[in-house]
């Protein structure tokens, strides 16, 4: 009997402790990937050595409902559908015990080459939240030009913060990507980290990068601001 009763005390307790999930903080986002299937999306990938297509299978797949992109070839998953003005969320991690690596959110879509004109949203481990413009005088975004890398004119770096911006290997990041016009937020884990203005882009698909690492992504959803 006390046994019980005590057993029912710390499940309570638990339940107690558990913070509710935040339902209204994604209120009026549709889904971008369901979970099961890569509905809705299509693949670009680097051409094999021989000539060949290579199976997109071997670089994107499903696993307990995430997105595992092994990294190789390069290339990217991309929406079948344009997009304008709207609020982009996305949870992303680079594997435990891994070394992190490179990958991004392509903005503005405009074509289907390997690295398509666009705006990037940078997840290489360390630097997400810096913008790359892919490619320069195709693509225009006025940023801070106190950030701009001397090194290469069309990488900005984010706004550094006083504390880690990014979670270790293995945990779940999130960034919430705001474009309204020629403008783009970029929020990571809560914190503001970029901002560009005045861009020559309103409008496009939206890709995920294969660049060369092992990457997870899942709750991939977009709120329009129309």
């Amino acid at each position: 009997m006390f046994a019980t009763a005590g057993w029912i005390a710390g499940c309570l307790a638990t339940l107690t402790a558990t913070p509710p999930l935040p339902a209204a903080q994604n209120e009026g986002f549709t889904p971008l990937f369901d979970g099961k299937s890569f509905e809705g999306w299509y693949f670009t990938l680097r051409a094999n050595k021989d000539g060949s297509k290579p199976d997109p299978k071997l670089t994107w797949s499903i696993v307990e409902g995430y997105i595992r992109c092994t990294g190789k070839p390069n290339g990217c998953m991309v929406t079948q559908k344009e997009y304008s003005d709207y609020v982009l969320k996305l949870k992303w991690r680079f594997p435990a015990g891994s070394k992190g690596g490179n990958s991004g959110v392509l903005l503005h879509v405009q074509d289907d080459e390997i690295w398509p004109t666009s705006v990037e949203a940078q997840l290489q481990s360390g630097r997400a939240g810096d913008f790359w413009l892919i490619y320069p005088p195709k693509v225009k975004l006025e940023v801070d030009p106190k950030r701009q890398d001397p090194k290469q004119a069309r990488h900005y770096f984010r706004i550094e913060a006083d504390k880690p911006i990014e979670k270790p290997f293995g945990e779940w990041n999130e960034y919430e990507i705001t474009c309204k016009g020629g403008d783009i937020t970029l929020v990571v884990n809560g914190m503001k980290v970029n901002e560009g203005k005045n861009g020559n882009l309103t409008k496009g698909k939206i890709a995920l990068q294969s660049e060369g690492a092992e990457i997870h992504f899942k709750d991939i959803m977009i709120k329009s601001l129309k």
